[in-house]
């Protein structure tokens, strides 16, 4: 399958382009990163091995995954940090202060809904439950447990969330409520995902979501939900298992870095980090409790990094339930 660039520029037109810019990156030996809480774990740890072996600077913020984008496309950063695929309204920004772009998936995350461990009686959840408690019209009306199940208790119901520049907040919203962004503005919000942590870990009545390391790093202060796609369907705990056989939906989903393709071709620090990211980021991928990709689709996304293909697999749109086979068809 071809890939479907967001942005037509030729290599050999990229390659000109980028040969008659002005060499301003002579003096900046910094590789600045920003964006999503959910990639931080795994770019940080691949920071910090990059920075010991050769000694370069990495900066890696957090701005959550649209406020990274807002930066990359001024031109601000090296490397975004993604926890969804770049959207229609960032490429035209990105396009009109002339960035061009490499989309390089880096690993699966299965977006985790957690409770209190004093919680026993909502372990197990369906899509359709999470949706009556998140959607726009549960603002001010859904108020308790019960008033979600009639099963579940008569007590306050306490929700915390990623923040409306978070890439977690656009794909939970898509895959819960049906369209991206579209959510009750009363709950608890953070770009900071330990925030939510602490704050579902301190309240026997909370529940939030957020990626599923951050889970993993909690674990003993925090319950995982089983989630069941729909109706008929088995409840599924998140787990690199459910991940690979691709039966945790809607909720799986891959992760990415994007590198400023000029950055990437021509300032050789930021190559040398993107090289070492995809080489040797595997076992930090792990660390961190995200699922590598298998290594022969590991291999398609060294391949199209080396190929320096500007664009986009996914036209500009937000996706749900994307296998693992799915992604790496849109970039071979």
């Amino acid at each position: 399958m071809q890939f479907k660039l967001a942005q037509t520029l030729s290599v050999a037109t990229f390659v000109a382009a980028a040969f008659s810019a002005p060499t301003a990156f002579a003096a900046d030996k910094i590789v600045k990163i920003d964006g999503s809480s959910t990639v931080y774990p795994v770019t940080e740890a691949v920071a910090e091995e990059f920075q010991k072996a050769t000694k370069t600077k990495v900066t890696v913020g957090v701005s959550g995954t649209g406020g990274g984008f807002k930066k990359f496309c001024r031109g601000e950063t090296d490397i975004s940090n993604a926890s969804r695929p770049i959207l229609q309204k960032e490429i035209d920004d990105c396009k009109a202060n002339g960035v061009q772009f490499i989309e390089l998936p880096v690993a699966f995350d299965a977006l985790t809904v957690v409770i209190n461990p004093k919680n026993e009686f909502a372990k197990k959840m369906t899509v359709a439950e999470l949706k009556k408690m998140w959607e726009p019209a549960a603002q001010g009306k859904i108020k308790t447990w019960k008033q979600v199940n009639p099963a579940w208790p008569d007590r306050p119901l306490k929700l915390y969330g990623a923040g409306a520049d978070s890439g977690t907040f656009d794909y939970f919203t898509e895959a819960i409520v049906g369209k991206s962004k579209s959510s009750r503005g009363d709950f608890t919000a953070s770009e900071d995902d330990n925030v939510l942590v602490k704050g579902v870990a301190g309240d026997p009545d909370a529940l939030g979501f957020f990626g599923f390391a951050y889970y993993e790093e909690n674990h003993s202060t925090l319950s995982a939900v089983a989630i069941s796609e729909k109706a008929g369907k088995p409840y599924v705990l998140p787990s690199k298992e459910a991940i690979e056989d691709g039966t945790y939906q809607p909720l799986a989903r891959p992760i990415f870095i994007y590198v400023n393709a000029t950055a990437g071709a021509f300032k050789p620090h930021v190559k040398a980090f993107v090289d070492y990211y995809l080489e040797k980021g595997r076992p930090l991928i792990e660390e961190v409790k995200y699922v590598p990709l298998p290594a022969k689709d590991q291999a398609a996304v060294v391949a199209h990094w080396k190929a320096l293909k500007p664009g986009t697999g996914f036209g500009g749109k937000a996706e749900v339930g994307v296998k693992i086979e799915d992604l790496i068809a849109r970039i071979k």
